[in-house]
């Protein structure tokens, strides 16, 4: 059971932008679960249930809630992976909590306190995505919302919460991720100083989103969000060089023809090949 997130080794977050099919859920997964021996901290797979932050009306958002934790769930039979999805309203946690290892807050909606507060109280992880328009030090208020709750359900700490929290790994439970800021319209600019300014305001691991990062919002066709995914490798190797502890890539064997997000995707068959980089990275830089 995935109980945390490490600092002293590096780990990934990885995975379609939406669930699809289980043959195509299984094939990426199925990858990552062949790569995870070789990062040290693991590998989280990543799908969202429901993509509701969307550019247009009329875009693809993904299976549900009841069907995408259904998916998710055979994910984790299939691969024993630890699985990660996104969370939108308070009233997913609870569901979402019996189901994922991760919930994971949209950079959209990182500052919705009933969100946050509610994503705390499932106990599980939480990994917090910065929004585009806030400073690093802003995180810590998301982030102690989180804590809050979660401090909440444990009640008094008797010997055998204690023990849990050894297990479970509670007191690593909570990360923030950096995902770029807004550069005038439709870009998004990296500042590798805010990773180590997140860790200083939150006390948090920090994972980079290397791949809504090169997002181009309202750029693509028709109005829907573009990307330039080869500046991927340049930014997470920068990232990890930077100190980041974890990284988040979202990636599909035909990013072209993905239903979401497809011009910032990483194609799966570049993804081996990055990682062993990432941590070759992390290794000299430490």
């Amino acid at each position: 059971m995935f109980g945390g997130f490490p600092r002293d080794t590096l780990f990934l977050i990885a995975g379609p932008c939406v669930l699809e099919d289980d043959a195509l859920n299984l094939r990426v997964a199925d990858a990552l679960a062949r790569l995870a021996e070789h990062v040290p901290g693991g590998i989280v797979f990543k799908a969202s249930f429901d993509k509701a932050n969307r550019s247009n009306a009329g875009a693809h958002r993904g299976p549900g809630l009841h069907e995408g934790l259904e998916q998710l769930s055979r994910v984790r039979a299939k691969t024993g992976l630890p699985v990660l999805t996104d969370v939108h309203l308070p009233e997913q946690c609870e569901a979402v909590g019996q189901v994922a290892d991760v919930l994971q807050i949209p950079a959209f909606l990182c500052r919705q306190t009933d969100l946050l507060e509610a994503a705390g109280a499932t106990g599980k992880a939480v990994n917090v995505k910065k929004g585009q328009w806030m400073a690093p030090e802003a995180m810590k208020g998301a982030v102690e919302k989180v804590r809050g709750a979660r401090s909440e359900i444990r009640g008094p700490r008797s010997e055998d919460r204690v023990a849990e929290s050894r297990v479970t790994g509670h007191e690593r439970a909570i990360a923030v991720t950096e995902r770029g800021s807004f550069f005038g319209y439709g870009d998004l600019v990296v500042d590798m100083r805010a990773i180590p300014r997140l860790r200083t305001a939150t006390g948090c691991p920090v994972i980079f989103d290397g791949t809504h990062s090169v997002q181009r919002p309202g750029l693509g066709e028709g109005g829907a969000s573009g990307g330039a995914r080869e500046f991927i490798p340049t930014l997470t190797l920068a990232a990890v060089a930077a100190g980041a502890d974890g990284v988040f890539l979202e990636t599909h064997p035909d990013p072209d023809h993905a239903p979401s997000d497809g011009p910032n995707m990483l194609p799966l068959g570049d993804l081996d090949a990055l990682v062993r980089r990432l941590v070759a990275v992390r290794e000299a830089a430490r």
